[in-house]
């Protein structure tokens, strides 16, 4: 589901899109700094020490999957995978979203499960067909043992005990919220730049807006309302409406956050994608079942509005969102710390 076009009833925990956002312009420009909580201020090296452990295979149980296997900065934030590939080969159901500009989500994961980019941090590393090791101890133990990194957090967060689960967490957080990509073509047209788009995505600029996409794909990031508090998803039943693209892509074989909540309110119910890059990151839908940008239109279309598009209207919204692909800011391998005559790693 990385894209999400207009459903008919927008759903904020439980709160109408409409009382949220009767002000709002339905396309804003993306901010060039992500905010960071007060527990959690961004400095440089706390970003340096998250961009190694983001990279870092070691903090999975048998050394070959990190953060960035699943979630390429050196790209567009996905591994392009239906569904990516864990430790030991284990997959898991769900394709893995863009972090790039996650930072502007209020709620993390396809179900909303975590409030913040830290608490995000902390699921894949213990996650059994992802990182999979065994506890938070585990980890800490690990890094404990990795000269480097014990001073690199000492110097980070200092205190008595600088080197924690939380600290790990925190520290991928700060590096992920300098992941963000300015300027696109959507962004400059929107600050006085009318050559910035083309004549095609003009038109499906005011047509996204027409047929209800903008219901949903509101706010700088296209993925709800940008004033939302951290930890409130905006979420959005898919399918809304039944059609043959529900058996064609296995639609509704995940309940989504039903999963996390148990409540049958909240079954087919996802947060809200941003749709900034979408051009680069198919396959789509949180199953990966879609390889086409034109074809997740289409579908979106038809499930969330009841509506088949003409293929020139297709073209013109697939023309709009190739003008949200922004800037990527040069990424630079991360030398990491090593640990001198002995591995960490053993059979």
């Amino acid at each position: 589901m990385k894209v999400l076009l207009k459903p008919i009833l927008p759903v904020c925990s439980g709160i109408a899109l409409a009382a949220l956002s009767i002000t709002a312009s339905a396309f804003e420009v993306l901010p060039e700094v992500a905010p960071a909580p007060a527990d959690n201020p961004t400095t440089p090296a706390k970003v340096e020490l998250g961009k190694q452990l983001f990279f870092d295979q070691r903090l999975s149980v048998n050394g070959t999957v990190s953060c960035h296997s699943c979630h390429s900065v050196m790209a567009n934030g996905t591994d392009n995978r239906p569904v990516s590939v864990g430790v030991f080969d284990k997959r898991g159901g769900r394709s893995a979203p863009t972090v790039w500009n996650a930072a502007f989500l209020s709620a993390q994961f396809w179900d909303g499960r975590a409030a913040s980019l830290e608490d995000q941090a902390k699921g894949p590393i213990l996650a059994d067909v992802e990182m999979g090791m065994p506890s938070k101890e585990a980890v800490v133990k690990r890094l404990q043992q990795i000269p480097g990194y014990v001073t690199q957090f000492k110097s980070v967060f200092g205190g008595k005990d600088p080197l924690t689960y939380d600290n790990v967490a925190k520290a991928i957080a700060a590096f992920e919220r300098t992941l963000i990509t300015p300027n696109s073509a959507v962004d400059r047209y929107l600050k006085g730049d009318k050559s910035a788009l083309s004549a095609a995505g003009k038109r499906g600029m005011e047509l996204v807006e027409k047929v209800g996409c903008t219901g949903c794909h509101t706010g700088p990031n296209y993925a709800g309302p940008a004033s939302l508090p951290v930890g409130q998803g905006f979420y959005q039943k898919f399918p809304t409406f039944p059609s043959k693209y529900d058996k064609q892509y296995d639609l509704k074989a995940d309940l989504g956050r039903h999963e996390v909540t148990h409540n049958d309110a909240d079954k087919h119910m996802w947060r809200v994608p941003s749709l900034r890059n979408v051009a680069l990151t198919a396959p789509y839908f949180h199953n990966g079942s879609v390889p086409t940008l034109d074809e997740a239109v289409r579908v979106m279309a038809k499930s969330q509005l009841n509506k088949v598009l003409t293929n020139s209207e297709v073209s013109d919204i697939v023309a709009f969102l190739n003008g949200l692909t922004g800037e990527f800011p040069a990424i630079t391998m991360p030398r990491l710390p090593p640990t001198p005559n002995r591995t960490l790693l053993e059979k």
